[in-house]
């Protein structure tokens, strides 16, 4: 009986070390949190987003003119010549997928390490990187010159009954940025079901409630929800990984496997991806920013979350600059004259200002972030991430053009000078961007509700060492005449009063019971005894069915359909086709976690029991709910009552039958 009393005190205090502190300013809560978050879509516009979305959209008309005019007139509108092929136009694509890059590391390597900071910033993050590849992919689509023939990418024989060659880098960029756009619109789409729940409840309207109805797919913030959530965004992360390290190292392989000089190069892939992450945080700081100052949530988007960007910015900056060293080191080492050539004319040749413009951008500049005091000033950040931008598009500018504007004859060599419509294209793209992250921030949380509430001492469900009092005098909900009662619905004051009322549950004999939290609650699934996700077996299931079909598919063209022999390789080669087959393996595992999580959870399922109650409405922003109900064989209502009273359950309900 001591042993059991010493147990019984210790429980409430071991968990003391789980206290975590919130990284936000102020006193948060999780109803002040949804109501700052949501205000910015429930109120009218405010009065610049208007013009700014003109600005925009004129941009974006422009954008389209321009691409009109080159497909019913030709490429050779745009400043293009003989040697220098490519220039604006993948000087462009490089460039808008190198922004996209920090939406995912933030999104799925921070949560990886448990970076609690990336709370605020990553629906942010996630909706840019959407956003960019969109404009990426513009440029190779418009590059193709017939457009209309694009389909011929696709991997299916075209009216030729060729087939696409799957060994080709430019191939694998294809698969590459398709797979990259779809997992990061996956993993944004995930993030913001539990958000549009928040909306569908607060909604005034039929229209929005039946709007964010629809795209919320039926979201009831269940224990058994967030289980298979958590464990599918981890999932998405765990891929997502690996996928964002791919995409731009596949697109450095566009040149790396050149025998262009400047561009036949294995530092390349590293290089590439770690401007991409450089130049990724230069756009999120660009954009957050201003952002934070119109909408007023430095409460939420603190001084310390720019620090940690600004330190993030000033580590990547000083990788691009040691790989701007090395690659005038590898040039001098290897004595190979043409390399040597190359690398100086960069630095001394006509187009020696766009790459000390570069440089200064992206090796200089960033190293003002060693002063701290630097690192707490929005506006002067503000103004060095506009430069990293800048810098990041001249190094795509100088990678392509100066290694193409000179070649080995110098009878062939010529100057690019970009035309009217290179410009319109290109400003026009910013249009694109512009335009979809206005209209992104009136329909939807720039901000994750959900995660930033686990972020308040409150989320820990043992936080709170005195629970709530059982509650006195309220009126008996269960009908007087005995009629029957299919089940009961409790309302908790918090988080650790709904976990200790599952703990309850669980130990009065109930298996079936569910419990509604506005966010996951950690180690509640333990107290309810859910077990673990079914996810994890049916995400590799597919991802060794997509790697399986990608092989045996590549192979079965190479080899069978259409017989092909690139580079001296041969037909059953299984390496080139490795990049194609680690994408399609990322893409069915995403898929396959996305959905299975929906199907684990039913959903969607808009209809409901727990939502013809009116404090349900609650579950969402700052209401934790208990459900007991006939599933569970020992169900006596009187007693369940007495259960949910006596663990401080309020305005408790009879639940209508299924």
């Amino acid at each position: 009986m001591t042993q059991a009393v010493v147990t019984h005190e210790a429980e409430p205090t071991r968990p003391e070390t789980l206290e975590r502190q919130p990284i936000m300013t102020g006193t948060p809560t999780c109803a002040s949190i949804t109501e700052q978050v949501c205000a910015i879509v429930e109120r009218p516009a405010s009065a610049w987003w208007m013009p700014a979305f003109s600005v925009s959209t004129l941009l974006l008309a422009l954008c389209g003119f321009a691409a009109l005019y080159l497909i019913t007139t030709g490429v050779g509108v745009w400043g293009l010549n003989s040697p220098v092929g490519w220039a604006f136009d993948i000087t462009n694509f490089v460039f808008w997928v190198g922004i996209g890059h920090a939406g995912t590391l933030i999104s799925a390597i921070l949560l990886l390490f448990r970076q609690r900071w990336r709370n605020s910033i990553n629906r942010f993050a996630e909706a840019m990187t959407i956003f960019a590849v969109a404009c990426a992919g513009l440029f190779p689509l418009i590059h193709v010159g017939r457009i209309w023939m694009v389909w011929f990418l696709a991997p299916v024989p075209n009216a030729n009954a060729i087939w696409p060659n799957f060994r080709s880098p430019l191939l694998w960029d294809v698969f590459a940025v398709s797979t990259y756009a779809t997992v990061s619109t996956l993993f944004w789409f995930v993030g913001l079901v539990p958000d549009f729940a928040t909306l569908r409840d607060r909604a005034t309207t039929p229209l929005k409630r039946w709007s964010y109805g629809i795209l919320s797919l039926g979201w009831r913030g269940s224990a058994r929800h967030w289980l298979n959530y958590e464990t599918a965004y981890l999932l998405l992360a765990g891929l997502s990984t690996p996928l964002v390290l791919s995409v731009h190292t596949v697109v450095s392989f566009d040149f790396a496997t050149s025998v262009i000089p400047g561009w036949h190069t294995t530092i390349f892939p590293p290089y590439f991806v770690a401007g991409a992450i450089f130049s990724g945080f230069g756009m999120v700081l660009t954009l957050m920013i201003p952002a934070r100052q119109l909408f007023h949530f430095e409460n939420l988007v603190t001084d310390r979350h720019l620090d940690f960007m600004c330190q993030v910015l000033m580590a990547t900056g000083m990788i691009v600059g040691y790989a701007y060293a090395m690659e005038f080191f590898t040039a001098w080492y290897s004595a190979n004259p043409y390399e040597q050539f190359t690398f100086i004319n960069r630095a001394l040749g006509p187009y020696w200002w766009a790459y000390w413009i570069m440089v200064s951008c992206n090796v200089l500049t960033p190293q003002v972030f060693w002063f701290k005091s630097l690192r707490n000033r929005p506006w002067f950040i503000f103004g060095i991430s506009i430069l990293v931008n800048v810098g990041m598009w001249f190094e795509r500018f100088v990678i392509i053009v100066t290694s193409l504007h000179r070649d080995f004859l110098p009878s062939s060599w010529g100057y690019f000078i970009p035309t009217w419509v290179d410009f319109a294209q290109f400003i026009g793209s910013f249009g694109l961007f512009f335009t979809l992250f206005l209209l992104f921030i009136r329909v939807a949380p720039m901000i994750t509700i959900f995660e930033v509430k686990t972020l308040l001492p409150e989320a820990d469900p043992h936080s709170q060492r005195e629970p709530t009092p059982p509650v006195e005098g309220e009126a008996d909900p269960l009908p007087t005449d005995g009629s029957f009662v299919p089940g009961l619905l409790a309302r908790y004051e918090s988080a650790s009063d709904l976990y200790a009322a599952c703990k309850k549950a669980k130990a009065a004999g109930y298996k079936h019971f569910d419990a509604y939290s506005p966010f996951p609650i950690h180690g509640l699934e333990k107290a309810m005894g859910l077990g673990k996700s079914k996810l994890p077996p049916m995400v590799l299931v597919a991802g060794v069915s997509g790697a399986l079909l990608a092989l045996v598919g590549m192979l079965w063209v190479n080899t069978v359909e259409y017989p092909l022999i690139t580079a001296g390789k041969p037909y059953g080669a299984i390496e080139p086709l490795i990049p194609i087959v680690f994408e399609v393996t990322i893409l069915f595992s995403a898929f396959a976690a996305v959905l299975g999580m929906f199907a684990l959870n039913g959903l969607p399922r808009y209809h409901h029991r727990v939502f013809e109650k009116e404090i349900f409405k609650r579950s969402m922003d700052d209401g934790f709910f208990l459900m007991l109900d006939t599933r569970d064989h020992c169900f006596d209502a009187r007693e369940a009552l007495k259960l949910m009273r006596e663990s401080g359950g309020r305005d408790v309900c009879v639940l209508d039958r299924k």
